[in-house]
């Protein structure tokens, strides 16, 4: 690069890679907790009521009473490296950084919590990606995860003065490489059980049921990703969708109905969640610990959780592949 001498200094063009995951508290801790709940339902694509409504709701009733009830959730399933979704988001961006090598730089951030997006970019930036894809890890499109990772990228690239070029990973529902993927998964999650289950339930995030009417394609590619699912494994997958919140009407079945009617039924379930990139409170917590009790509890005979695609080979696999077809004409 020839520049003259008085030139201030600048990086050598490279292009960058940033994984983007939902967030999570610093601590298990209701302080913490409350500051990540707070960021969180703020977001006015989350909670689509208006904020004069709202925010009365939310700092006088929900702040107040939900961080102890949720930290005490995270408190069962933190690790020694911290949230399981940092842990695994940020072993997600060291594995992809170890398969693309010199070709890119690869950072991590979270929606909510850190690290934020703002300082991600502002790193990749200062490590000279003048090009970067910005991969939201949610395989179907929701405009309340995968929309509000590009807003907030938005708005961060109106605080720079030189912005890079952007590329975003689309949602990958129906997308080969996650299907294999899911399918190697499932079935080696399968094969280790000591039993047979009669059922095998896709527990997806809900939504309020009104976003399906608002034009939100989440839920149609939910029930694709379980069909298409089904074909390759060659047996019936079920879909339910849990983490309902609030009194508005959300997308049926429920989780937590349905595994308590599969409990009552005597039956035996194995449980996973393909629209979790990585496992989280949801996953490790709402379904592999209280999903089981109440099912049990409820007279089911067997249950098995089965792990999230994570950092394990399959999904890194995917990512590659998913992340190296957005960089094309990118990388050397």
């Amino acid at each position: 690069m020839i520049r003259p001498d008085d030139h201030p200094a600048v990086a050598a063009p490279r292009v960058g890679v940033l994984l983007v995951n939902l967030g999570t508290p610093d601590a298990p801790d209701a302080r913490s907790v409350r500051r990540y709940l707070g960021q969180f339902l703020s977001d006015r694509r989350v909670v689509e009521i208006p904020q004069i409504l709202w925010q009365p709701i939310l700092r006088g009733l929900i702040l107040t009473t939900r961080p102890k009830k949720s930290a005490h959730a995270y408190a069962q399933v933190w690790t020694d490296e911290g949230s399981p979704l940092a842990a695994i988001t940020r072993a997600q961006g060291e594995a992809l950084q170890r398969a693309l090598g010199e070709a890119a730089v690869v950072a991590h951030a979270m929606r909510y919590g850190e690290p934020a997006i703002g300082p991600a970019i502002d790193a990749l930036v200062a490590a000279g990606c003048r090009r970067i894809l910005v991969a939201p890890l949610y395989p179907q499109y929701c405009a309340a995860t995968t929309a509000t990772v590009v807003d907030a990228v938005g708005d961060h690239l109106k605080t720079l003065r030189w912005q890079p070029a952007l590329r975003f990973l689309p949602p990958y529902h129906h997308d080969s490489a996650y299907l294999d993927a899911l399918e190697a998964s499932v079935a080696s999650g399968l094969a280790a059980l000591d039993f047979v289950p009669d059922v095998l339930l896709a527990s997806f995030h809900g939504m309020p049921e009104r976003t399906l009417r608002l034009g939100d394609p989440y839920h149609c590619q939910c029930r694709k990703t379980a069909r298409l699912l089904s074909e390759r494994l060659g047996r019936p997958v079920e879909v339910a969708f849990q983490s309902r919140f609030g009194r508005a009407k959300w997308l049926e079945p429920a989780t937590d109905s349905r595994l308590e009617a599969l409990g009552k039924a005597g039956k035996s379930v194995a449980v996973f969640a393909p629209g979790f990139a990585a496992d989280c409170l949801e996953t490790l917590e709402e379904l592999a610990i209280r999903g089981k009790r109440q099912f049990l509890e409820a007279g089911g005979r067997n249950f098995a959780y089965l792990p999230c695609l994570n950092a394990d080979a399959p999904g890194m696999a995917m990512i590659e592949t998913l992340v190296r077809r957005e960089l094309g004409g990118w990388l050397a």
